[in-house]
């Protein structure tokens, strides 16, 4: 999990710098706050699927 949050901040970071990211501070916040709440999503995905219980065989 951990791996993937690091992979995750490090593509969002390159992103950022590549692309068309204005240097707007207030654009640049609302980038980051969005990128960063969006994590959230696919990591409560994946601590949900580990929590199920084992089915019985």
């Amino acid at each position: 999990m951990l791996v993937l949050i690091v992979f995750y901040a490090l593509l969002v970071m390159t992103v950022a710098v590549t692309t068309s990211v204005p240097e707007n501070g207030i654009v640049e916040f609302f980038y980051y706050l969005v990128t960063g709440i969006a994590w959230v999503v696919p990591a409560a995905a994946i601590i949900y699927w580990m929590q199920r219980p084992d089915e019985p065989e």
